[in-house]
């Protein structure tokens, strides 16, 4: 049975939502940017070989919308390249990746572009009271809940399935990060630190050039070239993040020092069989062992790694312990500190350049953004084995197990 393996990858910087540096350029012209960034990667690789371009997007509507896969590859000029969009909200270019597995693993293909892209700046803009409720009236309930919640109501979690109510799909994550973190007893104090953390170790990623060697600069429609992420901050300091104020509840726990940012990004994986890249001569960076997807209530979807990483590990026949890095989303510092708990992750191997509350967040992005930081972590620190996970909006988890290859 062929294997799947990762041979290129190419990110681009990530921007601040609405006032960053990406804010100006189109959803679809970034990711056309980053699948021929990619395939400039291993030109050994004919496009004609090209099985499918399978493109993650957490929202896709707007300048998002049309089936933004297939319109990327018309844009590159592949008429003969079919493409889908997918989406699986935070985790959905992992889906894609994930699907490519499988389609390598069925005898089905030999070649695809797993691509994931998310630019909040452009999707759709102006007051949201005037667009239609698309929101199943079942939810009606859980979704009071949450406004009574945001207005400074009861600050506890219950299971709402124990009084015979439908959990809120439609919840916003902050919500969602306030009733883990009570559910959980993670303190503020503990999530403020991890956030430091976070910015900390991306400054210094940065400063040894971590990032440089994962970026691929992205031009903008006026000419200028951006190659950089926005996000990270310099200097920053526990007193400082301390001092910042809840933004979900009045009595909440979150703030902007302990979760990611709003954020536009857009990241390409070109996936092959092993025996194709031998074929053609290509030195596979990693290879995907196993992946695992798991459900639990929406309301705390945020211990979504646990079951998933546990997925995946049982089918790559390993435990915790056989992990060499680990990267989480960092969505919210709490639900990245309960997940790693309950998983038994070594903080020493846990997001060791920083994560997504310094770099950034775009959810259809981030699955293969994640997976190109996880294989420049392991080169750079010479190690072998990681783990890629994420929590996912509506209630979900997913993970992957890769082996690097050089």
């Amino acid at each position: 049975m062929p294997e799947a393996v990762i041979v290129a990858a190419a990110r681009s910087p990530i921007g601040r939502a609405f006032k960053g540096s990406l804010k100006d350029i189109r959803p679809d012209d970034l990711t056309v940017q980053m699948v021929r960034a990619a395939l400039d990667q291993v030109p050994q690789l004919d496009p004609n070989r090209l099985d499918d371009l399978m493109l993650g997007c957490g929202l896709p509507g707007g300048e998002q919308g049309f089936n933004l896969g297939r319109v990327v590859s018309v844009l590159l000029g592949y008429d003969q390249l079919p493409g889908t969009t997918i989406t699986r909200y935070c985790s959905s270019s992992l889906q894609t990746t994930r699907m490519a597995l499988h389609a390598i693993k069925a005898g089905e293909g030999h070649a695809f572009i797993s691509a994931g892209v998310e630019t909040v700046s452009r999707f759709v803009k102006g007051n949201s009271d005037s667009l239609p409720d698309t929101h199943n009236p079942l939810f009606a309930d859980a979704e009071a809940r949450s406004k009574q919640l945001e207005q400074g109501g009861v600050d506890t979690w219950d299971d709402p399935r124990a009084d015979g109510q439908v959990p809120d799909v439609y919840i916003a994550m902050g919500q969602t990060a306030e009733n883990l973190a009570r559910a959980k007893n993670v303190s503020r104090e503990d999530m403020d630190h991890f956030g430091v953390r976070s910015q900390n170790l991306a400054e210094k990623a940065i400063a040894n050039g971590f990032f440089a060697r994962e970026i691929t600069p992205v031009t903008l429609p006026d000419g200028s070239i951006v190659d950089s992420d926005d996000g990270p901050r310099a200097g920053v300091t526990y007193d400082g993040v301390a001092g910042l104020k809840p933004v979900f509840r009045p009595d909440g726990l979150i703030t902007a020092g302990n979760c990611c940012p709003l954020n536009d990004g857009a990241a390409a994986l070109v996936i092959t069989s092993d025996t194709l890249a031998a074929e053609l001569g290509i030195t596979p960076l990693a290879r995907v062992i196993s992946t695992g997807v798991s459900g639990l209530s929406p309301e705390i979807m945020g211990l979504g790694p646990v079951e998933a990483s546990k997925k995946a590990l049982a089918l790559a026949g390993m435990t915790i312990d056989d992990i060499d890095l680990v990267e989480i989303n960092e969505a919210f510092a709490a639900q990245v500190l309960p997940s790693a708990r309950e998983l038994g992750i070594d903080e020493d191997k846990l997001n060791v350049n920083g994560g997504a509350i310094a770099v950034g967040h775009p959810f259809g992005m981030t699955g293969a953004r994640i997976t190109t930081t996880l294989i420049n972590s392991l080169r750079t620190h010479d190690k072998q084995i990681g783990l890629e996970t994420m929590c996912v909006g509506g209630g979900q988890g997913m993970a992957m197990v890769i082996e690097r290859l050089s």
